[in-house]
């Protein structure tokens, strides 16, 4: 049974969750992840999920404010140990509600080529593909997706 708490980017558990992610992006991007860490950098958020699991972090996410309608999903990671037990999605319901209860009606994201898992999970929860934007405009290696929230 897995827990979920609301907290920031100052949370201990989040930088641990975070070094993880780095980790697992560099081994499955290789050479090609340089490219998208000076977007990960997240000086500071304060609309983060942490999943625990027996008071052990396993898994975040968060969000940060586009403008006043639009959020970006950032940094979302699930510990492989704890994969395909309808974690991560819980993980991204709790983030979508935290931002509709900010009033926020839109959410985007990025994600690479390579993270099927992602991309598979994205789709399930109702997410559908969309031009590259910002700063992924040129990059053939991302896929950006939105969703309306309810």
């Amino acid at each position: 049974m897995s827990e979920l708490i609301r907290t920031n980017s100052e949370n201990n558990d989040f930088k641990k969750l975070i070094t993880e992610l780095d980790y697992e992006l560099s081994i499955r991007n290789g050479d090609t992840q340089f490219q998208y860490d000076i977007y990960n950098k997240i000086p500071f958020i304060e609309t983060v999920v942490i999943a625990y699991s027996d008071q052990e972090a396993i898994g975040c996410c968060c969000f940060k404010r586009i403008d006043n309608e639009m959020i970006e999903i950032k940094r979302m990671y699930l510990n492989i140990n704890h994969r395909g037990k309808g974690i991560a999605s819980k993980m991204l319901n709790e983030v979508e509600s935290w931002a509709t209860e900010k009033g926020f009606s839109i959410a985007i994201l990025e994600t690479g080529y390579k993270m099927t898992e992602a991309i598979h999970l994205y789709k399930k929860m109702r997410y559908k593909q969309i031009p590259n934007y910002g700063q992924y405009a040129d990059n053939p290696e991302s896929i950006c997706m939105s969703k309306q929230l309810s």
